[in-house]
């Protein structure tokens, strides 16, 4: 693995940076004219959507570049890496759950993450990283829901 790759400080610099769209759009559909929620709703969908397939995509990588792993391993790993992407597709279709649906996806996500990330040799701060950020996501995208569920019926 090119150590290059693993700046801590950049990862998490970048990590922190790909959370304020989450965040903004949460807030945003607390604040705005109700009229405008719908856009900011897609606007965190879509986000979302692009994220969650980003994670998916963090194992074909690593599975490309890993020499050590078993072909039990390579096969499960190329295997998930479509998974997270298949879970934002479907979100798209249902359109009353699509938010809580995206979330349950980035939480599997992350347990998928936290059993194999050793796999590949990454180091510690990474799964922490990945917990951190989870998190944000989530939450944001659970104030999202009740922001915009709790505004559009008042």
């Amino acid at each position: 693995m090119n150590k290059h790759f693993l700046n801590k400080r950049l990862a998490h610099q970048i990590g922190i940076a790909g959370l304020v769209p989450f965040c903004l759009l949460a807030i945003a559909c607390w604040l705005v004219n109700v009229e405008w929620i719908d856009a900011f709703l897609t606007g965190q969908m879509v986000y979302s959507v692009i994220t969650l397939s980003f994670l998916g995509g963090i194992h074909w990588g690593a599975t490309m570049v890993s020499a050590d792993l078993s072909a039990r391993q390579t096969k499960r790993a190329l295997l998930w890496s479509v998974t997270p992407t298949l879970i934002a597709f479907l979100s798209t279709m249902v359109h009353n759950y699509h938010l809580a649906l995206i979330a349950a996806g980035f939480i599997v996500t992350y347990h998928v993450d936290k059993q194999v990330y050793q796999w590949y040799k990454l180091p510690e701060w990474f799964i922490r990283l990945r917990l951190v950020l989870t998190c944000v996501v989530v939450a944001a995208l659970v104030l999202t829901l009740f922001g915009a569920n709790l505004r559009a019926f008042n």
